[in-house]
């Protein structure tokens, strides 16, 4: 088809009448593929916070650097909302449960950090060591938290949705291709307790405290799986007599029972969780993986069944039950 010189100049001055070189959108920036576990800086935890969407905020040379030197270090959490501190030193990843005014009382929220922490660990870690703030390892669940949920829920959702989180990050710990190691002091109680055993190394201070309250708090032993791994390290027998009576085991007891394989002067506590960590750093990772896999795979064979996936349903139903009839004794009586 024939272009008339007309048209040709027009098409020519549009083209030139284009944005500038300098105004045109930028090539879209390559961003660093997302991460899924989050970073670790000492004594803080918190998660990548996502960036604006590529398509609607073009980045400078130098927001990228900025970006990138964010996703290094990481964005902390605020002090008042932390409850678990992390800091990675190498291949070995420190866990702190971080609430020690209120004796690490496990919360939804620190639930939900743990998983964070615990569920994808870096394939480089080797070593996870798990250990509570202040005076006391764990005084176990948040029981006011668990009953003003009941309020709100009569029927116990909230309450299975905690107990499956509890669940998970105790799975968490047991099946971590990492060496999970607990760093106890003063009281592990009811969730501390389930914590610690979790671990597949347990050093415990001449301080150190067991205690299986539930039954005695009108509760089923129905946290994080305690119960089965329990009777598995200890025995039927002796877990039957501790659960039925509610007494406190110390640490000696808790040695010769083998709920702890060590116990320290609380000031060694420790050079006794390095002397472990040492040798296991050393370990070939291919080999250390599979041993841990085997270990697991052997200690599950010997239970006939597992029912710690009911867990979060027995509590849910026995505290709903019990808020029931506390309710309805509370009703007026008719007359």
């Amino acid at each position: 088809m024939n272009v008339s010189p007309q048209a040709a100049q027009a098409a020519q001055a549009a083209q030139t009448a284009q944005v500038p070189q300098a105004q045109q959108i930028p090539q879209v920036p390559q961003y660093p593929p997302h991460v899924a576990q989050p970073t670790y800086l000492p004594h803080a935890y918190a998660e990548p916070a996502p960036g604006p969407a590529p398509q609607a905020h073009a980045q400078t040379q130098a927001q990228a650097q900025a970006q990138a030197q964010v996703q290094a270090q990481a964005v902390t959490a605020p002090a008042a909302a932390r409850t678990v501190r992390a800091e990675r030193r190498g291949p070995v990843l420190h866990v702190e449960l971080d609430s020690p005014a209120t004796g690490n009382a496990v919360t939804v929220a620190m639930l939900d950090e743990l998983l964070a922490v615990l569920a994808a660990p870096d394939p480089a870690v080797r070593v996870i060591v798990l250990s509570g703030a202040g005076r006391d390892f764990c005084l176990g669940g948040d029981r006011e938290a668990l009953t003003a949920g009941l309020d709100e829920d009569p029927t116990g959702g909230g309450i299975r949705s905690y107990g499956d989180k509890a669940r998970r990050v105790c799975e968490a710990l047991t099946a971590s291709p990492a060496v999970t190691v607990a760093r106890v002091q003063g009281r592990a109680t009811g969730a501390g307790f389930a914590l610690a055993l979790a671990c597949d190394l347990r050093v415990g201070a001449d301080n150190a405290v067991f205690r299986l309250p539930e039954l005695a708090l009108g509760l089923p032993v129905a946290w994080g799986g305690l119960l089965p791994r329990l009777i598995h390290e200890v025995g039927a027998a002796r877990v039957r007599e501790i659960i039925l009576t509610s007494r406190p085991v110390g640490a000696v007891e808790a040695r010769e029972l083998a709920i702890l394989q060590r116990v320290v002067p609380e000031q060694d506590l420790d050079g006794a969780v390095a002397e472990w960590v040492r040798p296991v750093t050393r370990r070939p990772e291919a080999a250390l993986r599979v041993t841990k896999t085997l270990l697991a795979s052997h200690a599950a064979a010997t239970r006939l069944a597992d029912a710690s996936v009911l867990d979060s349903e027995l509590m849910a139903s026995v505290l709903a039950a019990a808020h029931y009839a506390r309710n309805l004794a509370d009703r007026p009586q008719a007359h």
